[in-house]
């Protein structure tokens, strides 16, 4: 394939998401620079039954805005946080589709990354099946139950005519995502990529399955705030969540041109596999820092200029002390002078958006000059020695940044980030 003599640049102009600490950007960034929880009980269905009944879900959020009444049945959550993300992406971006030409429109694609799409809503249709009520399923349960219908979804109301794209690679999907379309645009097949991450796993199955597995923590139903506890002594599990955090990126000098608002820019990925379990780490830590220094290879810089790392800090016993021994094999003693932080802590697991949720607390770090907390870190693990930023935000210049993501079927990929310079 026709590969460019000079790789492009790829900026961050846009940024949208819909999570429990906050519908858009500003919302989200205020509420991770204050360290707020947005963990609580489970209302979306009755887990009273459930040893977990807590998790990370989207509050006060009409779908209404987005979703035309008559299509609500036929569509996920996922679609709906999908759609209201993109739209306040293109609105944070100064971008009006509606007044886009043709070929501007052939000129933009979606590359989004998701774990589960819309299981929550195949989920609903079995249960119509089960209780002879099939009647009452959707005419379009096949089509919305395939994972590569949500990029489409975002499509159509957009009218947007470039590549419609899901990654699906387990925890890693958003990050994967992320770099898939920086690196078309790099290669200059397109100029402008929608790319993220988008999960809505709250269902009662899923949440069952995830209790079966012994991955959840059953110990803070009645403190649901405290319940995500990245790094901590007493953590037994992560929190699940839901949650869509889409950007809109972009060839360097076209961004410029417009008069953008540039964020961040893409300057380096990396991803590998242990190749060990369908669920377990390789104790090693080997292939994570593997990844992340092929991210700062790519990036062409050395472990010496990364000055912040977000963490996949799911809050499981075993990924914590994995990340942090993968940590410590990629920085070495760079890595005690390097904070770095859980998002996860605040909005719980949002599966595969978690990369895309740690970039965006991460660029907001990065735009506001602070560092992201890992909250309810009360006593670290000692196995867990790292310079975490427990509990508060604090003031910090992040110029380069890496974040970090640890998925099922022992896959590792990273992003670094870098302050664009004007």
């Amino acid at each position: 394939m026709r590969t460019p003599k000079t790789l492009r640049r790829v900026v961050i102009s846009g940024i949208g998401c819909i999570s429990p600490i906050g519908i858009g950007r500003e919302q989200f960034w205020n509420s991770v620079r204050e360290g707020r929880s947005g963990i609580g009980k489970i209302t979306r269905f009755d887990a009273s039954d459930l040893p977990v009944q807590i998790a990370g879900e989207v509050k006060d959020f009409d779908s209404d805005q987005w979703i035309p009444p008559k299509d609500r049945q036929h569509v996920s959550n996922a679609v709906a946080y999908a759609i209201a993300a993109a739209d306040l992406t293109f609105k944070d971006a100064g971008l009006n589709l509606s007044q886009m030409d043709l070929e501007s429109r052939r000129d933009m694609g979606i590359i989004l990354g998701s774990g589960g799409a819309s299981l929550g809503f195949v989920e609903k249709q079995y249960r119509y099946y089960f209780a002879n009520e099939a009647k009452k399923a959707s005419i379009y349960s096949v089509p919305t139950a395939t994972p590569g219908s949500l990029p489409s979804e975002v499509s159509m109301p957009f009218g947007i005519k470039g590549f419609s794209h899901l990654i699906s690679t387990g925890c890693t999907s958003s990050t994967d995502a992320i770099a898939y379309a920086a690196q078309n645009i790099a290669l200059g097949r397109i100029n402008r990529v929608l790319t993220g991450g988008v999960d809505a796993p709250l269902a009662h199955s899923i949440v069952l399955g995830f209790c079966v597995m012994k991955v959840m923590t059953p110990s803070w139903n009645h403190d649901p705030t405290r319940g995500s506890r990245p790094f901590s002594r007493d953590r037994d599990g992560f929190v699940v969540a839901e949650g869509a955090y889409l950007f809109l990126l972009e060839e360097r000098e076209m961004a410029i041109a417009r008069g953008a608002r540039i964020y961040g820019e893409i300057v380096g990925y990396g991803s590998t596999c242990d190749a060990h379990h369908r669920v377990r780490l390789d104790e090693t830590g080997i292939e994570p820092a593997r990844a992340m220094m092929m991210a700062i290879n790519d990036a062409e810089i050395s472990t010496a200029s990364i000055d912040y790392v977000n963490l996949h800090g799911t809050s499981t016993d075993l990924n914590d002390r994995i990340e942090t021994r993968a940590i410590r094999n990629a920085f070495g003693q760079e890595a005690d002078r390097i904070p770095m932080s859980a998002t996860k802590s605040m909005i719980g697991h949002p599966q595969g958006a978690s990369g895309a949720a740690g970039l965006t607390a991460t660029l907001g770090g990065m735009n506001l000059g602070f560092l992201p907390p890992t909250i309810n870190l009360d006593e670290p693990d000692p196995e867990c020695d790292l310079d975490y930023v427990p509990n508060h935000s604090r003031a910090g210049e992040i110029n380069y940044a890496l974040c970090n993501c640890i998925g099922f079927g022992s896959k590792n990929s990273a992003l670094v980030v870098k302050r664009h310079e004007s």
